[in-house]
């Protein structure tokens, strides 16, 4: 691949992807390239300010945010989290990931902040979708794919989450999404704020994301992307949503897990905070040793394996995956970020000192990354002449 406009443009010129915003960062030097249209019909060019809905990207956000609150002495990571969710004070675990969803044990102690984090809490995905307490997630919950308009609010969320059982205990095994979207309550009742209020006073006005929030106003929605799904082995793709969709409004509850909208140069400056241990240019967001914390893995090595559908032999963070010693070009060990189900992923190599973000609007067809992932990280990881 001869730069990374071609490496785009090919996947653009074979019907693969509507249009695509790539965006590589080694030190000053910024490589972007914006190829393709906003969508299938082609109404404008994509370009460098495009919108994406960045799903799961958030997760990295909404463990910033926490880190903040953290600092400020509002949370402490052994705190139990029944202090804010008092839905969560006496949570009921099944008998054995298998056992079925009335067949239920106290949880042996209280759920904390760190469990959160670290996505150890006992509640979200295993690798095996078919256990019986996973099927709440989905139908009751509504977690999955972001679909804004179809959850609940963060108080209704939260009594139909106390009725589903813990899958672990709280600290057994690492478990995928729903820890950040509890988080995201948990930092709006400590605060007294709405989530994206939080973050945007938190996060996003610091460091200058601008266009990042949980919904697009009228006045962007012509740099906003529509989104797809394969819709067969044709390759044909189907509009999932419009600009004048689901985001277009604030949502009733705003997912810490998934419901950003973002831009390559929002991602870029968060990436750039991450890398500079907390800093900005005219401040600091977080202490060099809360970045720390939230870019180390923390998981135990039978954790990892459990979690293998998803980490692909990868650690975790605080809201995030942390690169261990891989084979791969693109698994620098240190390297921290995140991929989303929408088509995006964002992440930070501290050992090069690189920012890599790639935005799509085709939806994943699972939770492993799609090949023009892959072929971007490599893109990504290869040293320029």
């Amino acid at each position: 691949m001869s730069d990374l406009h071609s490496l785009l443009k090919d996947r653009v010129d074979d019907g693969s992807l509507p249009g695509a915003v790539g965006l590589v960062a080694r030190g000053e030097e910024v490589e972007v390239a914006a190829v393709g249209s906003l969508d299938t019909a082609g109404t404008a060019p994509m370009a460098r300010d495009s919108l994406f809905r960045i799903a799961s990207v958030t997760k990295p956000v909404t463990a910033a945010a926490t880190m903040t609150l953290i600092e400020d002495g509002l949370l402490s990571l052994d705190s139990p989290v029944a202090r804010w969710l008092p839905e969560l004070a006496a949570p009921m675990a099944v008998r054995t990931p298998s056992s079925p969803v009335d067949d239920v044990v106290p949880a042996d102690r209280p759920i904390t902040v760190d469990d959160l984090l670290t996505f150890r809490a006992g509640y979200g995905f295993p690798s095996d979708f078919s256990l019986p307490a996973v099927g709440p997630l989905f139908s009751e919950l509504k977690q999955g794919p972001p679909h804004p308009g179809q959850v609940e609010d963060p108080d209704a969320w939260m009594a139909i989450l106390a009725r589903i059982p813990l899958l672990h205990q709280p600290g057994r095994a690492w478990l995928y999404n729903t820890c950040s979207d509890i988080l995201g309550v948990l930092l709006a009742r400590a605060t007294g704020q709405s989530l994206p209020d939080l973050l945007a006073e938190r996060v996003f006005e610091p460091l200058g994301m601008r266009d990042t929030a949980f919904a697009v106003p009228p006045g962007r929605l012509h740099r906003f992307t529509s989104r797809y799904r394969a819709a067969g082995d044709g390759g044909a793709l189907e509009l999932v949503d419009a600009p004048d969709g689901q985001w277009s409004a604030v949502p009733v509850f705003p997912s810490g897990a998934g419901g950003l909208v973002s831009t390559a140069d929002d991602l870029l400056a968060f990436g750039r905070m991450l890398l500079a241990e907390g800093a900005y240019e005219g401040g600091r967001l977080l202490a060099p040793e809360s970045v720390r914390q939230m870019t180390t893995d923390h998981l135990t090595a039978a954790q990892r394996a459990e979690g293998a559908l998803f980490l692909e032999g990868q650690g975790w963070g605080f809201g995030g995956s942390v690169d261990i010693a891989r084979t791969d070009p693109w698994n620098v060990p240190g390297r921290y970020g995140w991929i989303g189900g929408t088509g995006t992923a964002a992440h930070v190599v501290p050992a090069t000192g690189a920012v890599t973000v790639l935005l799509t609007q085709r939806e994943m067809t699972g939770p492993t990354p799609t090949d023009i992932m892959r072929e971007f990280w490599t893109y990504a990881s290869t040293p320029r002449t």
